[in-house]
């Protein structure tokens, strides 16, 4: 797969003069030939607090993103720069560089929030960037991650029995959560002992006692920075230049920065390109470069539309886009490597039914690899059909193929006994015997002619049927034969013709019996790949819940651990909700079977005619898998 690397950023979401923001053409179009996974790291925080630089350096570039050196803003919008990510093969970084926050000129904080928002809907690591320290100042600044719960929906309509509080599905699907603090200055002590920079923001995050309305507003934003973000990262910066090399810093090696600088900058990147995870969508879904482009739009399209963009909307939409996508792929696969590999005629129908069997798995393979959330089936369903009318052109092509080559034989092989006819050489005394005789050696060099074909048996009836009014003249007017003889050879005739019709039939129900084996196999491979694929999508889901569940317990721990009871009270729904969805992706016998219900429902109405057949195959597919 080859790699994608970029000269220089582009804007990725334009922040318009009107406040819209606007998904822009040249990015999609670069994101859409993206077809590998991407770490996507975006950085937010107040404006000229060198977020531009950090990108920068994950770039492996001095220059690159705009980094300016006055107070106004340079970046407008969020900017996106796609280099090949360093560590990870066939992996695109995508970094995401935003319009800083507070920005005076721009005057809406609305507009602020989205980007925000946007920000932390698009990345698998989310960068806030921030001067000095982290106090109660920094955090009242981070307010956005407040409005976090009035910017982004899990649900769109959640169910009676389910909690109405979706900032407990928010874990399983929002980034890394990574603090990086510009120009400390502080010793990293607590108490007189060393702490480690994560030490120094989970102690930041501490709660305070009390419900008073300052105490409840001290407390929200660090609340919702630990039940929103489980994994959570902090680095400290030193100066990176003296006032004046900051005016110049583009320019500046890192020879000419600071050491310590050097170092931290060096660390950060470290841990961006070695434990960052891929994109992710809710329920363990890949995220690639043209997914990534598909999901901002419909995120802008709901912001557009003054609704508030939904996790599960968007999953579908992206869902919809992408297996229609897989559907047509995956019949481009079967028709190119059938036209490769199928050489017409094929000797016998099973043959072609071979060759199709193995079109057929590979392009299910590719069906699969790129579809995903198909719940109703509806997809496979489309390519069943599309495959199984796929099938039957080609097989029409063979059958065609095969008369054209049969009648070609014929005309070759009984053209002497045609001109015989024309010549009356076979209307004379012993010419019935003469024609039987010439007609019986075409027949067997027809016969042993190769690669006839499907149509070999159908076709050499039809001649001889169509030969039957001319065999019985040249009979009727052999007078070496008495009326007994021509009786008694009518009669024979008349049960050779009988003979080669019940052939006939007998062939076009093996025939059949084949095509219908044929779809069996068919519908055994779409159950077993499909098996396969929701097998891979059930541990994900497994490891997510079970990656949600045991952050959440944490948080449980340390709550009460700080005094806070009715805190860890208020997450113990949401852990036994956790537990309940473990449970049901467990149960692998419940997982299968309404999948095979549906799988079922499908091949039932695409390959009519076989239904009873495939009663059972499902579920001694489930026992060969368990």
């Amino acid at each position: 797969m080859p790699e994608f690397d970029m000269p220089a950023p582009v804007c990725f979401i334009e922040n318009t003069p009107e406040g819209e923001l606007r998904v822009r053409q040249e990015a999609l179009e670069i994101l859409s030939n993206i077809t590998q996974p991407v770490v996507v790291v975006a950085v937010v925080g107040l404006y000229r607090t060198g977020k531009s630089f950090l990108m920068n350096k994950l770039a492996g570039k001095r220059t690159g993103f705009s980094l300016g050196s006055t107070i106004q803003s340079e970046t407008k919008g969020i900017w996106m720069w796609c280099v090949p990510h360093p560590k990870k093969p066939n992996h695109t970084l995508v970094l995401l560089d935003t319009e800083g926050l507070g920005d005076v000129e721009k005057g809406d904080s609305r507009n602020d929030s989205w980007i925000f928002a946007l920000s932390v809907l698009l990345s698998s690591a989310f960068v806030y960037n921030s001067m000095g320290t982290i106090d109660q100042r920094a955090l009242e600044q981070l307010h956005y991650v407040t409005e976090l719960t009035e910017r982004i929906k899990v649900k769109s309509k959640p169910s009676s029995h389910e909690d109405t509080d979706e900032t407990a599905d928010f874990m399983s699907f929002f980034p890394t959560f990574i603090w990086t603090v510009r120009d400390f200055t502080l010793e990293l002590e607590l108490d007189g002992q060393p702490i480690t920079e994560d030490e120094y923001l989970e102690n930041a995050l501490l709660l305070k006692k009390g419900s008073s309305p300052k105490s409840t507003l001290y407390n929200l934003p660090r609340e919702c920075i630990r039940l929103f973000f489980p994994t959570r990262k902090c680095f400290v910066f030193d100066r990176p230049a003296s006032k004046q090399g900051l005016k110049r810093i583009e320019e500046l090696r890192d020879s000419e920065l600071e050491p310590d600088f050097v170092a931290q900058a060096k660390k950060f990147c470290q841990y961006i390109f070695e434990k960052c995870r891929v994109k992710n969508l809710k329920g363990g879904y890949i995220v690639t470069g043209k997914f990534l482009g598909n999901l901002a739009v419909t995120y802008l399209d709901a912001i557009q539309s003054g609704a508030v963009p939904c996790m599960d909307n968007a999953v579908l939409a992206l869902a919809q886009i992408e297996n229609s996508a897989a559907v047509v792929e995956a019949g481009a696969h079967y028709q190119q490597e059938m036209t490769k590999q199928v050489k017409f005629p094929t000797p016998t129908l099973k043959e072609f039914l071979d060759v199709h069997a193995i079109c057929e798995k590979g392009a299910i393979r590719v069906f699969m690899d790129r579809s995903f959330k198909d719940d109703k089936r509806e997809f496979q369903g489309q390519l069943m059909g599309d495959l199984e009318m796929k099938k039957e052109a080609f097989l029409r092509i063979n059958e065609q193929e095969s008369s054209v080559r049969c009648q070609a034989l014929i005309q070759d092989f009984f053209q002497p006994i045609q001109a015989g006819i024309s010549a009356g050489t076979y209307y004379r005394p012993g010419g019935y015997q003469q024609f039987m005789v010439d007609q019986q050696d075409a027949v067997r060099k027809y016969n042993q002619a190769p690669r006839k074909g499907i149509q070999a048996e159908e076709e050499l009836r039809g001649f001889l049927k169509k030969q039957e009014t001319i065999t019985s003249a040249i009979l009727q007017t052999d007078q070496t034969l008495t009326a007994g003889e021509k009786d008694i050879e009518e009669g024979r005739l008349r049960a050779e013709a009988a003979e080669r019709e019940r052939l006939v039939v007998e062939e076009k129900h093996a025939e059949m019996q084949q095509k219908l084996e044929g779809q069996k196999r068919s519908y055994e491979e779409h159950v077993q790949q499909l098996m396969v694929k929701m097998e891979e999508d059930r541990k994900k889901l497994v490891e997510e819940n079970e990656r949600v569940l045991t952050s959440k317990l944490k948080e449980q721990e340390k709550m009460l651990g700080e005094g806070f009871q009715e805190h860890a009270n208020s997450l113990q729904s949401q852990i036994q909700n956790l537990h309940g969805q473990l449970d049901k992706a467990n149960n692998k016998s419940s997982w299968f079977s309404d999948l095979l219900d549906g799988i079922w429902a499908v091949a039932s109405f695409v390959l009519p005619g076989i239904g009873g057949k495939l009663l059972g195959v499902g579920n001694s597919i489930l026992s060969r898998f368990f």
